[in-house]
């Protein structure tokens, strides 16, 4: 029994001395006319997007200004443009009805979805706050939509909007 303590105590003496890894932080990629590269975001700002995406599927407006920074920049894949919560959900609301007058099922499947970040520069580059998710939706009726949400302390500051309509045979 003896030995086994010592063995313990001498395994955990010698991991408690070892120094901690100063890892590179891996990149990829590249952004024009910087020196920087991309590296892999975090769960949480997938998770702030997810709970983005849950209320606007649900219509739960009230959920979805509170995740939308005030001063904001919002683009909408038809040129509008919204710059904070009230705004974008005016918009929502105004493309739902529509949905509903037209037939048409309001709802989509989230195909991918990922967090990335720039490398941080000494100016402090805007597209430097916070983390990017980029997803991918696809709607009943084949549509393709791919968008970029830049997040910020649990709050949406910028988002980009590109809709792809089904390939015609």
């Amino acid at each position: 029994m003896k030995k086994i303590i010592y063995l313990i105590a001498g395994l955990f003496i010698f991991s408690a001395c070892e120094t901690p890894c100063e890892c590179e932080k891996s990149t990829s990629g590249f952004i024009t006319d910087s020196d920087q590269s991309v590296m892999l975001g975090s769960d949480e700002s997938i998770e702030i997007f997810k709970t983005i995406d849950a209320a606007w599927q649900s219509r739960d407006y009230e959920t979805l200004k509170g995740l939308i920074a005030d001063e904001s920049t919002l683009r909408f894949e038809d040129g509008t443009f919204a710059t904070n919560g009230e705004e974008f959900v005016e918009k929502i609301e105004s493309d739902y009805q529509e949905s509903i007058e037209n037939g048409e099922e309001w709802a989509w499947v989230i195909n991918y979805a990922f967090s990335v970040k720039p490398t941080k520069t000494e100016e402090g580059a805007p597209n430097e706050r916070g983390e990017w998710v980029s997803a991918q939706f696809t709607s009943p009726r084949d549509e393709v939509w791919i968008e970029w949400y830049q997040i910020e302390n649990g709050k949406l500051i910028n988002w980009i909007s590109a809709k792809s309509d089904p390939i015609k045979e």
